[in-house]
């Protein structure tokens, strides 16, 4: 059965550009075009689209706007079709919390691939928001306030780290804001392009205790601070010197990406070893599936977001059935559950 989407663009040419490159596998119908909000609220009304695809600078109303009275008063799954700009950036960020599943970059002259690239991403987000669990989540948004995580101090060379793609924005900024401040480092891969990683980590910190930075290489790693990876940068955790640090990479993709939640895992399960935690949260595919595995067979703790909060339980899911998670956890309890393993790695110490 193919996935039924509405594309939603002022532009003419966007949007016979996006219905093409949707139309390609034979498994996205274009149901319907929409040239600017009030036109799109109305064909979601007669088509009843699976996905709709929202470009944010329109006549009549903003997207953003838009986009937060659909998804409160019909939850729908929306990918955003952004520019690679500081301003996009910001609004594309702001959009995924306001509810939005996902977000694709509009191709640019200097776009690696061209617009072939662009096609193919935007297909595999399309059928992962096909299958997110949008009306869950805008249920789930009311929730009573909850205890504060207890202490994390851990030992010296403790380390956390956290694995997400579709979903993970606010996974991600759900699990950080839970932190408390002298817990061990973060490190962090987010599946994100270039350009938008460094306004994520900026959001981050401006919403959490801890400091959130975007990761630079040979960067010491410090209690009370997360790194997020570089988008179209692996991050690897190294010890130098007696010192945890990052390193960033180029080389080829893993996993499909870069950079990879496999990636990070790995290097932090020969580096750091049973003196590490791990979380893998929402996503498609299985990126981190075998970072994470090989983090628990070094002694590390390993958390999987639960089917129930995850957006997308599609990573969480195979790192669960290869053996990879201790514990599956709804993503509000995930930052408790790794604060309890850093705490018995203190008392063990």
């Amino acid at each position: 059965m193919s996935i039924k989407v509405l594309v939603v663009d002022d532009s003419a040419l966007i949007r016979e550009v996006l219905s093409r490159m949707l139309a390609r596998d034979g498994d996205i119908d274009v149901v319907g075009t929409a040239t600017d909000p009030m036109d799109a609220r109305e064909k979601i009304k007669a088509l009843n689209p699976d996905v709709v695809t929202l470009d944010i600078e329109m006549p009549n109303m903003n997207g953003l706007q838009f986009l937060d009275r659909l998804m409160r008063l019909r939850p729908t799954p929306v990918v955003m079709v952004s520019t690679l700009t500081k301003k996009g950036a910001s609004e594309t960020l702001l959009a995924l919390e306001l509810g939005a599943v996902d977000f694709v970059a509009k191709p640019s002259a200097e776009f690696e691939g061209g617009i072939e690239v662009f096609g193919a991403n935007l297909r595999d987000k399309i059928r992962a928001a096909a299958k997110s669990d949008v009306r869950g989540r805008s249920t789930s948004r009311v929730e009573t306030p909850k205890a504060p995580v207890k202490t994390a101090a851990a030992p010296a060379g403790a380390l956390i780290a956290i694995g997400a793609s579709t979903g993970g924005v606010e996974a991600i900024r759900t699990v950080l804001s839970s932190m408390p401040v002298d817990c061990p480092p973060i490190v962090i891969a987010q599946h994100m392009p270039a350009g938008f990683t460094g306004r994520f980590a900026a959001r981050l910190d401006e919403v959490c205790a801890l400091s959130v930075v975007e990761a630079e290489d040979r960067m010491p790693l410090l209690p009370g601070h997360a790194y997020v990876a570089r988008g179209d940068f692996h991050l690897r955790v190294e010890r130098s010197s007696g010192q945890l640090k990052a390193r960033l990479g180029q080389d080829e993709l893993t996993s499909g990406h870069r950079p990879s939640v496999d990636v990070l895992f790995e290097s932090v399960a020969r580096v750091v070893g049973p003196m590490a935690v791990g979380a893998i949260l929402t996503g498609m595919g299985r990126d981190g599936a075998r970072g994470l595995k090989l983090m628990r067979e070094a002694g590390a703790h390993t958390v999987g977001q639960n089917q129930a909060s995850a957006l997308v339980y599609g990573m969480p899911r195979v790192a669960f059935e290869e053996g990879a998670v201790v514990e599956q956890a709804p993503v509000e309890a995930i930052a408790a559950r790794l604060a309890s393993a850093l705490m018995r790695l203190k008392s063990a110490a």
